[in-house]
């Protein structure tokens, strides 16, 4: 086939409800996939990144969420950006490789000479097509997009080490006890449909050893006896640990931005690099004013066309704001969140946090948090629905849904 004719298809992998637990209260409202981020839900950002692939046949989410609740999501994104957009539902876990499998004769329908699989909650600027084109370079079966960390950090990912020269993947370990490399997986791929037959592979050597190994229904009912089922198949340790070294997997570096959205503080750090981001991608979708007949805004912010924030707010840098919101005269909002239908009422503050859906911040409050994305308080959370009254002061807490604070908190969890 041609070059210029191949055919590419992606598919993102967005977990299930089980999955999003971290990401609690925020996940108890909407799947984590469709959680906003710079204004567009977070699986958004990959899929605008697989648009400017060219060839792209298709898009798949692979997950366990009920098909109603992409269902929406799904028709919009495939009309507004013009790429054919599908949500596949697994019927149980098959892990990151098996649900490829499972899905692989839909996945060839096109007959793709390349596939890219990417994880939902992953933040990067998603650099697919050099990623494609080193691939091609190298000529093998598969391409992980990999990145440098600080050694301190590099155990909480699959570290890896590749060749310095030719990138070629020579040993692959997920999270590590003792310190293996600084270069780790950024849980973004692009394969051959090689792939399958690999994974095909990891599968039937699980039914040969079940066929071989005889037990008696009591030790099949031991846990040390039990084993994986055959069709699920992990990439990490199933796939790039066996094959490392074996001249089939490579490695595209990264030196850009990238991050795991693994809790809602998380999201609101990632929130922050995409709309840096849209200053040289997306422009247009970043807000100005001077204070005069618009708000003052200050850095990267985002507002939503419907909503409506009065002229003495001063708003940014790092700030989102979602559709009907409505932001008070004299507010001050900096590095924070703000969901549909919130209301900031009359000068309240707002710093390092997300308020939840239709939440009221009453006049003179404060919400705010110290910023440290790394630890479980460092960013306050209002789950849906909660009313935080004038003069009220909340810090460094997370507020689950539908509850009125008339005084003021600090490093609380309020169930």
């Amino acid at each position: 086939m041609d070059s210029s004719e191949d055919r590419v298809v992606a598919v993102i992998m967005v977990g299930g409800p089980t999955k999003g637990t971290r990401f609690r209260p925020l996940s108890l409202n909407i799947p984590k996939p469709l959680f906003p981020l710079a204004g567009q839900a977070m699986v958004h950002h990959p899929i605008s990144a697989c648009k400017r692939i060219p060839n792209l046949a298709q898009v798949y989410l692979v997950g366990f969420y009920e098909e109603r609740e992409f269902a929406l999501y799904v028709s919009s994104i495939s009309n507004e950006l013009r790429v054919p957009v599908r949500y596949l539902r697994e019927d149980k876990p098959h892990g990151s490789a098996g649900g490829l499998y499972k899905f692989r004769d839909l996945i060839m329908e096109d007959s793709p000479s390349h596939i890219f699989l990417l994880n939902c909650d992953v933040c990067c600027s998603f650099p697919l097509l050099e990623m494609l084109e080193a691939h091609k370079t190298y000529g093998r079966m598969g391409t992980v997009l990999v990145i440098k960390v600080s050694a301190e950090s590099a155990n909480q990912f699959g570290e890896l080490v590749a060749d310095p020269a030719t990138k070629e993947l020579l040993h692959y370990t997920e999270k590590p006890e003792t310190f293996v490399s600084d270069l780790i997986n950024c849980g973004v791929y692009v394969f051959t449909p090689d792939i399958f037959i690999a994974i095909q592979g990891v599968s039937s050597q699980r039914k040969d050893r079940a066929n071989l190994k005889r037990v008696s229904s009591f030790e099949a009912l031991q846990p040390t006896t039990r084993t994986t089922p055959t069709d699920f198949v992990r990439l990490d340790q199933d796939i790039l640990s066996p094959l490392a070294g074996k001249k089939q997997l490579y490695t595209y570096e990264t030196r850009d931005f990238w991050e795991q959205i693994k809790t809602p503080g998380m999201s609101l750090k990632c929130s922050s690099l995409y709309l840096s981001q849209f200053r040289f991608t997306s422009p247009n979708l970043l807000a100005s004013g001077n204070g005069l007949k618009s708000a003052t805004i200050i850095g990267d912010v985002f507002i939503h066309p419907s909503a409506k924030v009065h002229p003495t707010a001063k708003i940014g840098p790092n700030v989102s704001i979602s559709a009907n919101a409505r932001i008070g005269p004299g507010a001050r909002l900096i590095s924070c969140i703000i969901l549909d239908g919130v209301e900031v009422m009359e000068n309240a503050v707002v710093i390092h946090a997300i308020v939840g859906w239709k939440s009221c911040i009453g006049r003179w409050s404060r919400v705010q948090a110290s910023g440290d994305y790394n630890v479980k308080l460092g960013v306050t959370i209002l789950g849906e629905a909660v009313t935080v009254e004038d003069e009220v002061v909340v810090v460094s807490s997370i507020v689950l849904p539908n509850k009125t604070l008339n005084v003021s908190v600090q490093e609380e969890i309020i169930l």
